[in-house]
């Protein structure tokens, strides 16, 4: 009878240990800065700094405790854009730290070149004392281009300015004689190789309706390696439309190269000079 009211006693006696949690997340714009605020839009190639805490940790009989953590970002299809964060904390906690929670600091730079979506920042934490584990996934808002992903090289997305510094694409390409042009566009479709290594080039050409190119641009190139793999690259180039250019009806043509996949690429871009 005694063994079986010890028994029933025994649950009320145990103490649940709290669950080991990731809280008080913070993505801010310095290093100990505030928070951005909800709907914050960040940009590719900028530094976040992130930083949260972890609760209901476990202490050993000595006041120890022990846990490891990582902290990555990834993009809206779930690749990572930045090298994992990873650290181990073993420390001594007393008595006087009973309101203390380990705070996990660290930066995430972003790649230089994004596609507009939902990212997210994954943190795991495991306490090895405890051996219980806890993740907290904190999503935010890149901003960026829309460009639409390709099996196959492809120029796509071609703007037209009148100055490189322009921040608002032409309407229409209507030009005239002696204005300055400026072009942009984006290539996408190439292959990586090892390290997400591109290598792709392009030539601008100005070419008359009839099809004889009067001007081409010199060769630019883009021979790079990245953790991040480029979704894109951005290609350009300007002319100035001389005094005694005819009006009539032009192409802008881009050749496009990509070496590591072994793939051509040409396209034509009407406008019009009045």
């Amino acid at each position: 009878m005694r063994s079986i009211l010890l028994l029933a006693l025994l649950p009320v006696c145990l103490v649940a240990a709290p669950a080991l949690g990731i809280v008080k997340p913070v993505i801010a714009q310095s290093d100990g800065g505030d928070a951005v605020p909800a709907g914050f839009t960040h940009t590719a190639g900028e530094t976040m700094f992130f930083s949260c805490n972890i609760a209901g940790f476990t202490k050993s009989a000595d006041e120890q405790i022990h846990m490891t953590y990582t902290v990555q970002a990834f993009d809206p299809k779930g690749v990572p854009v930045a090298e994992v964060y990873k650290n181990e904390l073993q420390e001594e906690v007393g008595p006087q730290d009973k309101d203390w929670q380990p705070k996990i600091e660290t930066e995430i730079v972003m790649p230089d070149i994004l596609l507009a979506g939902t990212y997210k920042i994954v943190i795991k934490a495991e306490d090895l004392l405890a051996k219980t584990s806890a993740d907290l996934t904190v999503p935010f808002q890149v901003a960026g281009l829309n460009v639409a992903p390709s099996a196959t090289l492809v120029v796509s997305n071609f703007r037209w300015y009148h100055h490189e510094d322009d921040q608002r694409a032409m309407s229409q390409p209507i030009y005239h004689a002696g204005d300055d042009m400026y072009i942009k566009f984006d290539i996408t479709g190439f292959k990586y190789g090892e390290h997400n290594k591109v290598d792709t080039s392009y030539v601008v050409s100005l070419v008359l309706e009839n099809g004889k190119t009067i001007w081409a641009s010199d060769p630019a190139a883009e021979q790079s390696d990245s953790f991040y793999p480029k979704p894109y690259i951005t290609g350009e180039g300007g002319i100035n439309l001389q005094k005694d250019f005819k009006p009539g009806t032009y192409n802008m043509a881009i050749t496009a190269k990509d070496a590591m996949g072994k793939q051509n690429f040409e396209k034509k871009f009407q406008f019009i000079v009045q």
